[in-house]
């Protein structure tokens, strides 16, 4: 049977952003050493300045030192370009290495790389994450790991230095589709809370006791705890994750409801929402920034 991947192993880690640094800080912590790419060159250097890692020059440089790497990315797409692209990731390493993609990538997309890698007698693991930059600082991420049940377990020592709940969830693709599907109820829970919130204040009554009642009561849900206080009603609207990225999430949720026949006219209407909103307010504003969407409607000025 073959070992599990532990401290010191080398692993790489592609993708440096507000998720991807204190990801790769955890893993760092528990042990394991690093080899880092970037597509900015500063953010490797600032990532250097503050942990001791490795730089490779190329990402197939990268992928030749290790014998598994990490994908920390926007996209599915941008997956893909690093990992089989030209010079990418998977071109140097070897047979028997691993590949495991943490970023949201589409479900579709993730099963496609699985057999071109398999082709190269390389492994794939999706195992996208929820919990936002807060648990990344603490390493409480959950963590939805899809592929072969053998190698996702071989592969938690990793996973668990950055995340504290880790669920094998079936083939490949089955994590990024639940990723895509946990945030589109995220999503809606949201919108729903901001709605509640606008309406209540139109009414007369103050936000900040309407978001109160909320979480004592049965309308209470990961939004009204930890987005409206912190994020809404405060202004700040700089959770860490990005209105372009939900949207995206939200479409793939989409994708995976109508490659499966199944009826989703709320999530329609979700998706048609935030879209509007993301044309409204640009794809880069902060995903709680959605508020301002809802007030836009109402007629409300900021």
């Amino acid at each position: 049977m073959l070992r599990e991947f532990r401290p010191p192993e080398l692993v790489g880690f592609v993708g440096l952003g507000q998720m991807g640094v204190p990801m790769a800080t955890n893993l760092a912590r528990a042990g394991f050493r690093l080899a880092v790419a970037d597509s900015d060159p500063r953010a490797v250097e600032r990532f250097r300045a503050l942990q001791a890692c490795e730089a490779p020059a190329t990402p197939s440089e990268l992928g030749r030192a290790c014998r598994v790497v990490i994908t920390m990315l926007p996209d599915g797409e941008i997956v893909r370009s690093v990992v089989l692209g030209k010079a990418g990731v998977a071109a140097g390493m070897q047979p028997g290495s691993v590949v495991i993609d943490m970023s949201s990538s589409s479900p579709v997309g993730t099963r496609r790389l699985g057999d071109d890698l398999a082709r190269m007698r390389i492994q794939l693991v999706d195992a996208p994450v929820s919990g936002g930059v807060p648990k990344a600082k603490l390493g409480t991420l959950a963590i939805m790991a899809g592929g072969d049940t053998l190698l996702i377990d071989r592969c938690r020592p990793m996973l668990s230095a950055m995340g504290s709940s880790i669920f094998a969830t079936g083939p490949s693709g089955s994590g990024h589709a639940m990723k895509a599907l946990n945030n589109y109820v995220s999503a809606a829970g949201l919108a729903a809370a901001i709605e509640a919130v606008l309406a209540g204040q139109r009414f007369g009554l103050d936000p900040a006791v309407v978001v109160d009642v909320l979480n004592a009561s049965t309308g209470r849900n990961n939004s009204t705890e930890n987005k409206l206080h912190q994020f809404v009603l405060s202004r700040r609207f700089d959770a860490g994750f990005s209105l372009g990225l939900m949207v995206k999430d939200l479409r793939t949720a989409l994708e995976v409801a109508h490659a499966t026949g199944t009826p989703v006219p709320l999530g329609e209407a979700c998706v048609d929402a935030w879209s509007k909103a993301e044309a409204l307010l640009g794809k880069e504003s902060d995903h709680t920034a959605v508020a301002r969407y809802w007030e836009h409607l109402a007629g409300v000025k900021d």
